[in-house]
């Protein structure tokens, strides 16, 4: 057997050599053991791309779009080829283990990391999340289902306790996770935060339901630097604690196992469930019987890195013109998530036939983001702009023409291979040089931009300069930025424009290493006379990776670049403005204090579309922004975050060549109704059951746009609706919907089945998703749908009972296109169910006492 073998290899280790495997041997890799054949196993941020180990634009990664644009498909065989195409990444950068996906939900819109959560509702998260871990784990790479649980928002993420009662944890944030555990998830993320009073690396939360009630028999990695103690987290299930080498466990897991403090069975389960990890992804070598029947159910017959990747997945570096299977993937998946929130007078789709000049106006229409900022963030194998793609689909049809119409403030702009050249080269890029404490160089390579992240590691280096010549592309007073913690200096032609010493306040990771502050200068440059940029880094101990080298061009006057924009949409037969959100806005580590576009973009918008009727937006944002103008435009698109073939995704909804086939994963409103921001450390989530939609159903006035919604090319009518009279208690049940496309092309829409109980004895939401599907029909076409509504849609967790239960009686049973246009409903009557052992929430696993 599997488990014998595995209790074979623990055996052969000493306790030194068991807990040194539990610690990272890297920061982003675990220790080998070649005794027992345990080769390292690299992990690797997601969850829109693998970037692999390092930090280094010369090994870009396909960027796919945010989560909250593939929870927007609602379409899991997508998300799930999707999680093929990552899994071939990873092959490709030696990564065994993705850390991914992230399955907290957006309880606040106000939540910094929004756009990489799936959506506000549990069913909808666990369904996309599952489709992508399978997708993932089929090419033999571990998903990793983070960050287990209640990790929600981001201010004081690393300490907060969040308050949560047993309904409310069981019922929204643990669901997704338990449907990830059910799709077979290798490994999970314990959390920062704390849950009711416990730190999560540390929480029985972890025992219970994790690995007792639901099975979960993979590894628990912590968040990095989330373990923070010795005794507590290593007697509870936590497995492995990462970065490494050093940390918490190590020779004071050695003693304490020794002293008695923590049962030594404990680690030798943690080790065992590394060892079961390192065989499915390839890193174990198993010497089995190849009759063992144990072998296709279990380990062996996972050993992903065995395995042939599906070739067709496989990227294909050179593929520059799009057309390849990867970008192709990616661009279909583009459009599959845009969502159509308006669409007054049929604007959309524009005939490209009728168009002879068309303005693409917008601070997001030549730079948009494809991403969201953190340590979920990748170097683009390559990106296409709105105004990139639009050329594309235009060329020699019809003029398109860009003006940005406004300027955000936004972090200054790295340098980088349009603008910059190496000194000592005379390559397109950057001169990075690391010196030792007299200043000698130790160390050089050319880079291809000037934010430089971990640039080569030698222990002399005391310093990382970074060094280039600017070619300025127009006359005037350039922005001139460095960035770094502790000392740094930039000069310009060698006179000194900052000199400064900058205090780290902060020890939130992402801030620390991905964002440290800037500090500028301004100085005035002539177009085409290069001047040489130099920045300097003291490299101190605790100060981040991030160096940056930044200089932006002068900028027009912000009236005369709005009314540059104005005019230009008076003359056109079509404007497309393109806004969106920074990356100062939409980052992990800090939560959003308003749901503003920021800069005058509203203000652009609406002068726009005063001055031509044919004005399509376009909102390029992971997370919900106020729209104060959507009523003044006559089509407005929601495009996400949507990764590197944005451009050529969003031409294909614009021109009708594919079908905008979002649908809201999350409410948009112009305001939140639950706060991110902790009191005195704790974050109590009184709101309980209701969040998102399921909160605005009990408000008098609507928001701007429902859960679930969003428009396509053509219309539908629901016709009928068919519900089986009686349920069987605890079980599931299957409804028909019959619609109707009553449009004039082909479409898809997304059937949504929801349950409401009128008369009830328990906290429930006014009513909530039960269950989707996908329908395909053509022009006129009638199709009849089956949805599954699972058991568990029908019940309640009880804190009582400890347990889940099914109140008998009547339950309402509705079908249509959002939370709210519901037309068809139903009835059926639930009977009585039978009595239920309590569960153990709470307890430890034996193992883990």
């Amino acid at each position: 057997m599997i488990i014998d073998e595995l209790d074979r290899l623990v055996e052969k280790l000493d306790l030194e050599r068991k807990v040194r495997l539990l610690t990272g041997a890297t920061v982003w890799s675990t220790h080998a053991e070649p005794v027992i054949g345990l080769r390292a196993m690299v992990t690797s941020d997601g969850p829109v791309g693998v970037r692999g180990e390092g930090w280094d634009e010369r090994s870009p990664s396909l960027t796919l779009p945010s989560a909250t644009a593939l929870a927007a498909t609602w379409d899991e065989d997508l998300v799930e080829r999707l999680g093929g195409l990552l899994a071939a990444e990873a092959r490709r950068k030696g990564v065994h283990v993705l850390l991914a996906p992230t399955l907290n939900l957006h309880r606040s819109p106000l939540g910094g990391r929004h756009f990489e959560c799936y959506s506000e509702d549990p069913l909808l998260t666990g369904r996309i999340g599952a489709a992508y871990i399978r997708g993932v784990q089929a090419g033999g790479v571990a998903a990793t289902a983070k960050h287990y649980v209640a990790n929600d928002s981001e201010t004081e993420r690393l300490t907060l306790d969040a308050r949560v009662d047993e309904q409310t944890l069981r019922e929204l944030y643990l669901a997704p996770f338990e449907a990830a555990v059910e799709a077979g998830v290798w490994a999970v993320m314990s959390a920062y935060n704390g849950v009711n009073g416990e730190t999560m690396s540390e929480s029985p939360l972890l025992a219970d339901p994790l690995k007792g009630v639901w099975g979960f028999d993979g590894v628990v990695v912590s968040d990095w630097g989330g373990v923070r103690s010795t005794g507590p987290a290593a007697r509870a299930a936590q497995d492995l604690a990462m970065p490494g080498p050093q940390g918490p466990w190590g020779e004071a897991l050695v003693a304490a196992v020794r002293a008695g403090e923590v049962p030594e069975a404990a680690i030798d389960d943690k080790v065992r469930r590394l060892l079961r990890l390192a065989s499915r992804v390839g890193a174990l070598d198993l010497d089995l019987p190849a009759d063992d029947p144990a072998l296709l159910p279990d380990l062996a017959a996972q050993r992903g890195h065995d395995r042939a990747p599906d070739l067709a997945l496989l990227p294909d570096l050179a593929e520059r013109d799009g057309h390849g299977p990867a970008r192709a993937l990616l661009r279909q998946a583009v459009a599959a998530s845009t969502v159509l929130l308006r669409n007054e007078d049929a604007l959309l789709p524009l005939d490209p036939s009728r168009l002879r000049r068309v303005a693409v106006l917008g601070p997001n229409a030549a730079a948009v983001r494809i991403q969201g900022g953190g340590s979920a963030g990748v170097y683009p194998l390559s990106v296409v702009s709105p105004l990139d793609g639009i050329r594309d689909a235009l060329s020699g049809t019809a003029e398109v023409l860009h003006s940005p119409g406004a300027h955000l403030d936004d972090r200054p702009t790295p340098l980088g291979t349009d603008n910059a050249r190496n000194p000592r080269t005379g390559e397109p890029g950057v001169l990075v040089r690391l010196l030792d404490a007299a200043g000698a160089e130790v160390h050089a390579e050319h880079r291809l931009t000037g934010r430089i992240l971990e640039p080569a590691r030698i222990d002399s280096a005391a310093a990382v300069e970074i060094r280039a010549l600017l070619s300025p592309a127009a006359d005037g007073v350039w922005e001139l930025a460095v960035a770094g913690w502790g000392h740094v200096l930039l000069e310009a032609d060698g006179r000194v424009l900052v000199d400064e010493e900058v205090e780290r306040d902060t020890d939130d990771p992402a801030t620390v290493h991905l964002s440290p502050p800037y500090r500028r200068a301004r100085l005035t440059m002539t177009a085409d006379r290069d001047v040489e940029l130099v920045s300097r880094r003291r490299l101190d101990p605790g100060s981040g990776i991030a160096s940056v080298l930044a200089a932006d061009p002068p900028r027009r006057d912000a009236e005369v670049e709005l009314a540059a924009a104005v005019e230009l949409a008076r003359t056109c037969d079509a404007v497309i403005v393109v806004v969106g959100t920074t990356e100062e806005i939409e980052s992990e580590g800090v939560d959003r204090t308003h749901l503003d576009l920021p800069g005058r973009q509203a203000e652009l918008v609406r002068a726009v579309a005063a001055a031509n009727p044919a004005t399509v937006v376009v909102v390029n944002s992971g997370g919900p922004v106020d729209l104060p103008w959507r009523e003044e435009v006559p089509a407005v698109l929601l495009s996400w975050f949507p990764g590197q073939e944005a451009g050529h995704g969003l031409a294909d909804v614009l021109f009708g060549r594919a079908e905008p086939g979002g649908r809201l994963p999350t409410t948009w409103a112009g305001r939140a109704l639950i706060s991110t921001v902790p009191e005195d450390g704790t974050l109590v989530y009184a709101e309980g059951l209701e969040i998102g939609h399921r909160a605005w159903l009990r408000r008098s006035a609507p928001p701007a746009y429902w859960f679930g919604h969003g428009l396509g090319y053509t219309s539908w009518s629901y016709e009928s609706l068919s519900v089986p009279g009686d349920a069987v208690p605890g079980g599931p049940l299957s409804v028909r919907v019959r619609l109707r496309n009553t449009g004039a092309r082909a479409g898809r829409e997304v059937v949504q089945v929801y349950l409401s109980r009128p008369e009830t004895g328990v906290a429930r939401p006014v009513r909530w998703l039960a269950g989707y599907t996908l329908a395909d029909a053509g022009p006129g076409e009638a199709v009849v749908v089956t949805v599954d509504i699972p058991a568990r849609a029908f019940r309640h967790w009880s804190a009582g009972h400890r347990n889940w239960r099914t109140e008998q009686g009547a339950f309402t049973v509705l079908a249509g296109r959002s939370a709210a246009d519901l037309p068809l409903s139903g009835t059926t009557l639930v009977g009585a169910q039978a009595p239920v052992q309590p569960e153990p929430i709470g307890e430890r696993s034996p193992i883990m006492l």
